[in-house]
């Protein structure tokens, strides 16, 4: 193999291997900047544990897992798509030469529903385990069934760099592995007043001081959603000397990877939350944090969701942090005061308790389990369960607790159910193309 930058995580490779070798599941606790996203997975391959049989990473973003296999495979000079490869929605860089295969938590989701076996996984990665996304909790208790059932060859290893990892080690009965990470210091530079409504002027403002202050290193700013993220680059407008690049869920690829790009000019990315774990933007000397985020919220009073502007925990806030110090010393200017700072939570909100479960609960009807006996990792309240189950049954998805064969194709699409007993009707409309574009 080829020699690779050093990384704290390399001298535990060994124990690591040894470790997922003995053990049903692993827990890795490594400080970001440690090198477990990109140096886990290919250990474990090289250490040929699972013979032909493929290695899944599981990441919860579809930038993330893009660029994280795009990462290994240059690693191991390698093309992707060969033995590296990922799957995201629309996306399949994979071959049957694939052995260690990057993708998002909806897809594999689907791939236990349909092969729930998992005929050619020796082992899963849960890689940035504390968002508790609902599919990333979802897919984890359908991998601990299977694994405790009919594969107890198959291997299961958590990756997180704030996740208390004791809960979870007694529920998947495993061993606990901590690392320390390389992040450089960081200056934090709390407000001095509340922002207010004064976002976009306060982040505009923000960033000519970072520049001021840094003469080198690009510049990393942390905003709720692409609103915001449009806005600053308008008022930015043209930067002597750098480029103002957005980053966010809905750039198409090519517009991503501007992001990463190597470039002689400084950069100021404009970014939601997909940045703060996972990918690095390399050369970030300074980040700019807004302590925004939008979340969806489940409003039971309209039986949908809804996106809100909602205060990161302090876990993420550490998280954004560290962008400034992975390769050498930075600056973190938050733009919230210090009694602000006091009244953060610890850590997010898992999805489970704040967002539909209806998908989720359809998902397991599929699966043949009851929802209410289902072993989650952290179940949710009946009588949420009982209202998912009270929609499903108004659209035809179950008749008196049991799923219908609507149902089950209901649950193959990836879509929330409602959009899908509409597409179903409109499946013979004249109009279906008008009726899609709506739903």
């Amino acid at each position: 193999m080829p020699s690779l930058i050093p990384l704290p995580i390399d001298a535990h490779l060994g124990n690591i291997v040894e470790s997922v070798q003995a053990h049903p599941a692993v827990i890795i606790i490594a400080e970001p900047g440690s090198g477990k996203t990109t140096r886990i997975p290919p250990a474990l391959l090289d250490a040929d544990l699972f013979g032909k049989q493929r290695i899944i990473v599981l990441q919860p973003r579809r930038v993330a897992a893009r660029t994280t296999a795009l990462r290994i495979a240059q690693e191991r000079k390698t093309e992707l798509g060969g033995e590296i490869g990922y799957r995201i929605r629309f996306e399949n860089r994979t071959s049957q030469g694939t052995r260690i295969e990057i993708v998002t938590e909806g897809l594999l989701v689907r791939q236990l529903q349909q092969d729930p076996m998992l005929d050619g996984v020796g082992c899963i990665v849960f890689d940035e385990f504390h968002e508790r996304s609902l599919n990333t909790d979802l897919a984890i208790a359908m991998v601990r069934e299977i694994q405790q059932s009919i594969r107890p060859d198959l291997k299961v290893v958590i990756m997180s760099a704030t996740l208390d990892p004791e809960p979870v080690r007694q529920w998947l009965d495993g061993q606990v592995i901590k690392v320390q990470g390389r992040t450089y210091p960081v200056d934090i530079v709390p407000a001095a007043t509340s922002i207010g409504r004064d976002l976009i002027p306060k982040v505009v403002g923000t960033v000519h001081k970072a520049l001021s202050k840094n003469s080198t290193g690009h510049t990393l700013v942390f905003l709720p959603g692409v609103g915001e993220i449009e806005r600053v680059r308008e008022a930015l407008g043209e930067v002597p000397g750098c480029l103002v690049l957005p980053l966010h869920g809905r750039l198409p690829p090519k517009a991503q990877d501007l992001a990463f790009a190597p470039t002689e000019k400084r950069k100021i990315v404009l970014a939601t939350n997909i940045a703060e774990t996972s990918i690095t933007i390399e050369g970030v000397t300074a980040v700019i944090d807004s302590g925004l985020a939008r979340e969806p919220r489940f409003d039971r009073a309209i039986g949908m969701e809804r996106l809100e502007t909602v205060r990161i925990s302090r876990n993420s806030a550490d998280q954004r942090a560290g962008r400034a110090g992975r390769t050498g010393p930075g600056v973190c200017y938050r733009l919230w005061t210090v009694s602000e700072d006091r009244a953060l939570a610890e850590s997010n909100t898992p999805e489970i308790r704040r967002v539909d479960l209806t998908t989720a609960i359809l998902q397991i009807q599929a699966w043949g389990a009851d929802p209410l006996t289902f072993e989650w990792f952290d179940a949710p309240k009946a009588d949420v369960i009982a209202g998912a189950q009270a929609l499903l049954e108004q659209l035809g998805a179950l008749n008196g607790g049991s799923i219908t064969s609507m149902g089950r194709t209901m649950a193959s699409w990836p879509i929330h159910p409602r959009f899908a007993r509409v597409m179903m009707s409109a499946a013979q409309s004249e109009h279906v193309g008008d009726i899609a574009t709506m739903a």
